[in-house]
């Protein structure tokens, strides 16, 4: 016979191992984070690698030609980038010019119409420049870490791709004989969401990169190319990746160019993208079994992001999808993939239960009547 214990005990233990997760999760990002993304780009490379298998290509060179495949896609990728960015570079001296107007008259008019002194102006100034150095620090930290995970990204993905089998054989021995089938479809639909996330993340990229680059080439704005490649690369971030793509044209736009008409063009076109976007390419092309909620995705990002910076932000949707199927397929957890997921229904259990409670006491109050009705002879 099971022993069941206390609410409050259970709640304790609960609490406890996710404190220690938590825990874990911040000190041994490092370790982490190049895992988690190696992972990824091993579930998405392993077609290729079965593919190239098909073909009798031996097991390590399929992997070490995926891997160079990959490793080109990104080069190039990176390589226009920078070519984009060291264009734009070179007009920098101009841009910092008209933001120095620009801030004069900004400084002016806060003055003039607000009362607030430019001594007053400097020291918040001063006082922003030394709140921004700790930001500044740690963000020449995120940019040595990325260098590290760029290096041990390929390693760990080509140990996961040749050590796939023993893995595999260790997930399902670990477990019960009796929870094998329920293994292999947790292992089986993770792997399917986790690919066709990725790619269809990767289609979706190239649409919302083509509509932000032609809609502000219309526009007018420069560097519309690389603005809307940055627009649809923070557009992996759900909502908040949105608003940050939004104000960096926006600010190009208000320092090269006079009026705001360009700037009210700019947000009224990416307004319209951005509802295509949630309400077209991501149901159809991205979302089929990562299906997480509004709420869910803003809550997960933040959080992932506040562990692990930039790089949690990326991988939180993947991680909570892979989180959702391993709910769904656990009785004890289903609530909580209900929760993750983007089904609501119509209506919640407790108005249920009452409605159930109002009509057995109604039943019980109508049997209850009829039994002491008078029987009537003929």
């Amino acid at each position: 016979m099971q022993k069941k214990y206390p609410f409050y005990i259970k709640f304790t233990v609960v609490l406890l191992g996710l404190t220690l997760l938590v825990f874990a999760l911040s000190s041994l990002r490092d370790i982490f984070i190049p895992l988690a993304f190696a992972l990824l780009l091993a579930i998405l490379l392993n077609p290729v690698v079965t593919l190239m298998q098909w073909y009798k290509i031996p097991h390590v060179i399929a992997i070490t030609l995926s891997l160079v495949l990959a490793f080109a896609v990104a080069s190039g990728i990176m390589y226009f980038l920078s070519s984009q960015i060291m264009g734009f570079s070179s007009e920098m001296p101009a841009f910092q010019q008209k933001f120095g107007n620009m801030f004069s008259q900004l400084q002016a008019w806060a003055q003039n119409k607000m009362g607030i002194s430019l001594e007053k102006q400097k020291q918040w100034i001063a006082d922003a420049q030394s709140g921004l150095k700790p930001l500044a620090t740690k963000a020449v930290g995120t940019v040595l870490g990325s260098l590290t995970v760029a290096f041990l990204v390929p390693v760990y993905t080509f140990l996961f791709l040749y050590y796939k089998t023993l893995i595999l054989n260790f997930l399902y021995e670990v477990f019960a004989e009796k929870n094998m089938q329920e293994v292999d479809t947790v292992l089986h639909n993770s792997k399917g969401a986790v690919q066709q996330y990725m790619i269809g993340l990767l289609v979706e990229g190239l649409i919302v990169a083509a509509l932000n680059s032609a809609a502000l080439f219309i526009l007018g704005v420069k560097y519309a190319l690389l603005l809307g490649i940055i627009g649809a690369i923070l557009n992996v971030l759900p909502y908040i990746g949105g608003i940050i793509a939004i104000l960096l044209p926006v600010l190009i736009a208000t320092v090269t160019k006079d009026g705001f008409n360009t700037q009210i063009g700019i947000v009224i076109a990416y307004a319209i993208i951005q509802f295509v976007d949630n309400h077209f390419l991501i149901p159809w092309v991205v979302s089929s079994k990562v299906k997480i909620n509004a709420l869910i995705s803003i809550v997960v990002v933040l959080f992932w992001g506040y562990f692990w910076g930039i790089s949690g932000m990326f991988l939180s949707i993947p991680v909570t999808g892979v989180l959702k199927i391993i709910f769904d397929r656990i009785p004890e957890l289903k609530p909580w993939g209900k929760l993750l997921g983007d089904e609501i229904p119509f209506h919640h259990k407790g108005e249920i239960w009452t409605r159930r409670k109002k009509r057995i006491k109604k039943d019980v109050q109508t049997t209850s009547t009829d039994n002491n009705k008078p029987e009537t002879g003929k």
